[in-house]
């Protein structure tokens, strides 16, 4: 049986649905690469709210799905840019979650990382943008958690040039007490952080976030690059300190960055491991075993749909993997905080997916088929 999907240039085309999912079962942990899902928050349907308010989160939904990442030997990367801070979620809801998802990776032995930002304001001086870091750092240590330091729309407005970058992250890594993971996020997930660590030109801003890292090589675990230039990730890890270790945020380049070269590779801290978990652990157990290649065959099928999820405003991607997550059966609707559900088309809905339905995601297709149906026939496109 066909079903009839919007194309992305207008009319309708056939698509038939796979019948059987991919048989992706939890197996052993994950050896030879640390590997994190930025996991997304799962909004209350039922809650009274606007966009603009407070955000409404189901709890019980939220933790359910970080517990199928941490089954198949994945960690969770918490309150960062896909559980939609800054889009939805504010600072007193990101504690919040902090608080919860660290006492439940505690209950069930999972690893987590959380981030520590500054946007419970929206501007201010250096030393309130120190601040805020500070409370938020000590939110996240006290649950156990290890921090990630994200970059800070306050501070790309506050700073006049590179040297109060390395005062406040100077100030903040002397502080911690454990080992963190250094984010820099760029424009194309925010436009807020356009000249993030002083400059506008990445040669110059690299040279910058680089120079914080070898002032404090023991109080960075690693660093996460999402600026979507592989070229650039690689030059960053090879310049690295001994020891410090490069995640990858590249959601589109992430198969070759994470299977590296003769001079090294990646780790990962990904948002489109969010809805690929459960594949992406697989390809990585193969990795530990030295295949290479069947790990390049399981993982380079997916960059198409992650390309399409990351497709320019890219900030919106937290819509598609929050659709996939329904679509897969994570969650009960297709709702999000800040009513970020209508942040994309119903043309790319279809193409995401047609995307995830080929590669096998979806744990139970009928269901994935039936709901792709409902959205269908809500925004009148008639079977």
């Amino acid at each position: 049986m066909t079903i009839r999907l919007p194309g992305l240039r207008g009319g309708l085309r056939a698509y038939e649905p796979r019948a059987e999912p991919l048989a992706l079962n939890p197996g052993a942990p994950l050896t030879s690469r640390t590997v994190f899902s930025a996991a997304h928050v799962v909004a209350d349907p039922y809650a009274d709210t606007s966009p603009d308010g407070p955000a409404a989160v189901d709890w019980d939904a939220t933790l359910a799905f970080r517990r199928h990442l941490w089954s198949h030997g994945l960690g969770v990367a918490e309150a960062m840019d896909t559980a939609q801070r800054g889009m939805g979620l504010d600072w007193a809801g990101a504690a919040e979650l902090i608080r919860r998802s660290a006492a439940e990776a505690k209950a069930v032995g999972g690893r987590i990382a959380c981030g520590v930002g500054t946007d419970q304001i929206a501007a201010g001086s250096l030393g309130e943008v120190r601040a805020a870091y500070e409370e938020q750092l000590a939110v996240v240590e006290e649950s156990g958690a290890q921090a990630i330091l994200m970059a800070s729309r306050a501070l790309c407005a506050a700073a006049a040039g590179p040297e109060d970058y390395l005062e406040v992250y100077g100030h903040l890594l002397r502080q911690a007490g454990e080992p963190v993971v250094l984010h820099w996020l760029g424009p194309m997930f925010d436009p807020a952080l356009e000249g993030y660590w002083g400059s506008s030109d990445l040669d110059t801003a690299t040279d910058t976030f680089l120079e914080v890292i070898a002032a404090h090589p023991d109080k960075v675990d690693g660093i996460k690059v999402s600026l979507l230039d592989a070229a650039r990730e690689i030059d960053i890890r090879r310049r690295l300190p001994q020891g410090v270790r490069c995640y990858t945020g590249d959601d589109f380049n992430y198969p070759e960055l994470i299977a590296g070269d003769e001079k090294g590779f990646s780790h990962a801290l990904l948002g489109i491991f969010d809805p690929l978990g459960p594949l992406a652990a697989e390809a990585v157990r193969v990795l530990d075993t030295g295949d290479v290649a069947r790990f390049r065959e399981l993982l380079d099928p997916t960059v198409e749909l992650s390309r399409h999820l990351f497709q320019t405003p890219t900030r919106f991607y937290k819509t598609g993997v929050v659709f996939l997550a329904w679509l897969a059966g994570h969650q009960s609707h297709f709702t999000m905080v800040g009513g970020l559900q209508s942040a994309r088309s119903l043309p790319h809905f279809a193409r995401a997916y047609e995307l995830a339905d080929g590669l096998g995601l979806f744990p139970d297709p009928k269901q994935a088929e039936e709901r792709m149906r409902n959205l269908l026939a809500l925004y009148g496109v008639a079977q």
